[in-house]
C-alpha cells in the first residue's frame, strides 16, 4: 500500500545533505515512520526506533528490518534520542501532540526534524514547532517543507508543551456515547456517509458479520444496536489508534455478541466466511495520496469472504469508480440510497 514515491519522506532527509545537519551517532526515533530508500541511506537498524500505528506502513518497515514500537511501548520507555524525525499528520491537534512527544523524547543537545507537503499544512507545522521549541532552519523541495529545531535543554515553552501533549488524548463525543481522539477518521463526529449507510441497514441482518475499515466503531455499534440476530462481528481496522477506541466503544455489547478486533490491512485479504459485510472503505492512506484502488480491493475482499447469498452493505463517494469491480464480484448489485455526494451500494453474492 505505501506509495512508490514519497515526497515528504525523501525531503525529510535532505537537510543532512543540503543544509549541514549531521546524522547523529546516538539513537534515533522516527514518529509516524514510513519505509523508503532514504532510511537505508542514513540509518542503522540498531540505531533506529520507528513508531507507526498504521498496519501497512508498520509491516513495510518491519519487512525492511526496522524496529517498530506501538504507542504504549513508546510511552512506557524512558529512552531519549539524539534525533527525532517526524512526519506530522494533517490534523493539527494530533500534529501538535506529536511535536510535544518528540520534545519529550529528545536527549539533551538533540534535534527535532519534521517534514510535510505544502498542501498538507507545512507552514502551520513549521510555525507550531517554532512556537514550542524554536526554529533552527527550513528547507523546501519537492513541494514539501522540512524544518527543524535544536532546543537547548529546558529552553522551550513548558506550558505549551504540557497543553499540546494532551491534545490527542481520547475524549467523549456524540453526547458521550463514544470515545474518540484527534487523528482518526471523522474523529469528532458521525461521518455523514456512515450515517447514510446505517439508515439503509436492514433490521434482519443475522449471523456472523464483518466491518471492513471499522474506525472507532460507529458502524459496528449501530449494526449491533439495530440487528439483534447478529451473533458475531469481526472488526478489521488498519489504524491501531482507531481500533483501540472501537474496543472501548463496544465493550458493553461484547458481553452478548462475539467480537473480534483485528489490526489488519484489509487489502492483504482477510480470514473468515461471513453472512454480511459492512464497510465505509478508505480511498486514501495516511500519506494522503488518493488511492481508489484501496476501495476496489475492499470490495473484492468482501466478495471473497461472503458465503453464497451473503451481502455487502457499503457507502462511497458517488464519483468513485467502483461499478466494474462490483459487477464482477457480485451476482446482484443495487444502489440503495444517494445523498450529499454519497451512495449506498448493496451487493449480493451469487449462490452458484
Amino acid at each position: 500500500m505505501p506509495a512508490p514515491h514519497d515526497a515528504p519522506l525523501e525531503t525529510l532527509f535532505l537537510p543532512f545533505s543540503k543544509a549541514g545537519l549531521r546524522w547523529p551517532q546516538g539513537p534515533v526515533l522516527f514518529l509516524r515512520a514510513r519505509d523508503g530508500w532514504p532510511l537505508r541511506e542514513y540509518a542503522d537498524s540498531n540505531q533506529l526506533v520507528c513508531a507507526q500505528s498504521f498496519r501497512p506502513f508498520a509491516e513495510a518497515l518491519q519487512r525492511s528490518g526496522w524496529e517498530v514500537r506501538d504507542e504504549q511501548a513508546l510511552e512506557q520507555s524512558d529512552e531519549r534520542y539524539a534525533l527525532v524525525l517526524v512526519l506530522p499528520p494533517r490534523q493539527r491537534d494530533e500534529a501538535r501532540a506529536l511535536f510535544a512527544q518528540a520534545l519529550g523524547k529528545l536527549a539533551p543537545g538533540g534535534i527535532i526534524l519534521a517534514c510535510q507537503s505544502n498542501n498538507e499544512g507545512a507552514r502551520s507545522g513549521e510555525s507550531d514547532l517554532q512556537q514550542l521549541a524554536g526554529l533552527g532552519g527550513t528547507l523546501t523541495k519537492n513541494h514539501c517543507r522540512a524544518y527543524w529545531s535544536l532546543p537547548a535543554e529546558g529552553q522551550h515553552d513548558a506550558a505549551l508543551y504540557q497543553r499540546w501533549a494532551a491534545l490527542d488524548a481520547p475524549r467523549k463525543i456524540v453526547d458521550g456515547r463514544f470515545l474518540s481522539r484527534p487523528g482518526v477518521f471523522a474523529w469528532d463526529r458521525i461521518d455523514p456517509a456512515s450515517a447514510l449507510l446505517v439508515e439503509q441497514l436492514p433490521a434482519d441482518l443475522a449471523g456472523r458479520g464483518a466491518d471492513l475499515g471499522a474506525g472507532w466503531g460507529y458502524l459496528s455499534a449501530e449494526v449491533l444496536a439495530r440487528c439483534p440476530k447478529v451473533t458475531a462481528l469481526d472488526l478489521y481496522e488498519a489504524e491501531a489508534r482507531a481500533l483501540a477506541l472501537a474496543r472501548h466503544n463496544l465493550a458493553d455489547v461484547g458481553e452478548r455478541v462475539k467480537l473480534d478486533f483485528r489490526w489488519q490491512d484489509v487489502t492483504a485479504g482477510i480470514d473468515g466466511r461471513y453472512d454480511f459485510v459492512v464497510s465505509n472503505p478508505p480511498f486514501h492512506t495516511p500519506a494522503r495520496e488518493d488511492r481508489p484502488d484501496i476501495g476496489r480491493r475492499f470490495i473484492a475482499v468482501a466478495a471473497q469472504s461472503l458465503r453464497p447469498g451473503g451481502q455487502l452493505f457499503m457507502v462511497a463517494n458517488r464519483h468513485l469508480p467502483y461499478e466494474q469491480i462490483l459487477t464482477e464480484s457480485f451476482g446482484e448489485v443495487r444502489v440503495a440510497a444517494e445523498r450529499d455526494g454519497f451512495k449506498v451500494i448493496v451487493g449480493t453474492r451469487g449462490r452458484a
